[in-house]
């Protein structure tokens, strides 16, 4: 005699199927058509390339010069020395005797302290020559010569603002999968998202957009108090469907190290995380139903298992049709965004996210954004 399925096994398969649905819905919808796409005319827009640094000098040996050789007409790079002491000064003014391209823009110390990060790119926007503007973090190497190129093609001429993509390189060990795949996921959905026509967020790792938008909007000043956001929460304050495009060539990218320790991500997670209390309520929203039906696929297989073992083949074909229909989609976004191992190993990958989400799920409502006193 084989025993039946619980009542509460009953209810909890229901929901996974509300759950699939939702999750198939967002995949369908957003994950699907993120394809680059060639363009035809070759830009000859003068740029400027903001780079905020504190104590980088590090980074900027090896990264800076790959940028300031980069293969493009008319552009400079201004490189904001935010209060460093870390020798950053007297490297900066001897690389700009053999590249005069170098703008250099110094933020003294005791201004540092008062100031962080979004007051040093004020000034090193201010600073430009140029309406258009590149942002990338001193610890960013552009993948190849033609970054500068390949992102201004992409801005098109009533665009304002353009998305890039910066992957990390990772440790090979279980931290390195969780972040490699948060990176990729994250990129996949900003940069669907904005496809779509509902751009919120941007990495300044690779982001660009003009001088005037930035003066137009009063710059950072309604989350100048906030020490993270210069680049989520300014590109979700001005972006809209028509004003933004995004640019996923991998001619485009750049790349930066990931965390090498926890202890590290987590910091850094906590700090990007913050800025989300001051997303808006239809945003917030979008994103929550989308992880809240991501954990509850998972939270309701492991349930029916629980409550009724014998009909755990049904867990299974939920993970199953969750993790194909996601395959389908991703795997070709993974490929294109410079993450083509997830798609080979995807549950793998989907797992460690779930870990992820319930981590940080239970941290987020307690965590407030950084602020300057």
């Amino acid at each position: 005699m084989t025993s039946a399925l619980t009542i509460e096994a009953e209810i909890l398969l229901g929901i996974s199927c509300v759950s699939l649905i939702t999750l198939y819905s967002y995949y369908l919808y957003f994950f699907t058509g993120l394809n680059n796409h060639s363009v035809s005319n070759k830009s000859d827009k003068p740029v400027s390339v903001i780079i905020a640094a504190r104590n980088e000098l590090h980074n900027l040996k090896r990264n800076l010069p790959h940028i300031l050789t980069q293969n493009y007409s008319i552009f400079e790079v201004v490189v904001i020395n935010d209060g460093s002491y870390d020798g950053t000064k007297d490297y900066l003014k001897e690389l700009a005797l053999t590249y005069p391209k170098l703008k250099i823009v110094t933020v003294e110390l005791k201004e540092q302290f008062q100031r962080g990060k979004k007051f040093a790119l004020t000034l090193g926007i201010k600073a430009a020559s140029y309406e258009y503007l590149l942002f990338t973090d001193a610890d960013c190497k552009p993948m190849t010569n033609k970054w500068i190129e390949c992102m201004m093609n992409h801005l098109e001429d009533e665009k304002e603002i353009l998305l890039g993509n910066s992957p990390l390189t990772v440790t090979k060990n279980l931290l390195g999968s969780m972040v490699h795949y948060e990176t990729f996921h994250t990129a996949l959905q900003y940069l669907s998202y904005a496809k779509k026509g509902y751009p919120y967020m941007g990495v300044g790792r690779n982001l660009a957009y003009t001088k005037t938008l930035f003066f137009q909007n009063k710059g950072f000043a309604n989350h100048q108090h906030i020490l993270s956001g210069d680049d989520d929460l300014f590109v979700q304050e001005v972006a809209s469907n028509k004003n933004t495009a995004i640019c996923i060539d991998p001619d485009s990218f750049t790349q930066s190290e990931g965390p090498k320790s926890l202890g590290t991500w987590f910091k850094q997670k906590i700090r990007h995380l913050s800025t989300g209390k001051l997303y808006t309520t239809k945003l917030k929203l979008f994103l929550g139903i989308y992880s809240l039906a991501h954990l509850l696929t998972y939270a309701c297989a492991i349930a029916i298992v629980a409550l009724s073992p014998s009909f755990w083949y049904l867990s299974v074909c939920i993970l199953i049709s969750k993790w194909s229909v996601q395959w389908i989609v991703m795997f070709k976004p993974s490929k294109h965004l410079g993450y083509k191992k997830i798609g080979f190993a995807l549950p793998y990958y989907d797992i460690l996210y779930t870990i992820y989400l319930i981590i940080f799920g239970f941290a987020r409502p307690f965590l407030k954004p950084k602020t300057w006193n």
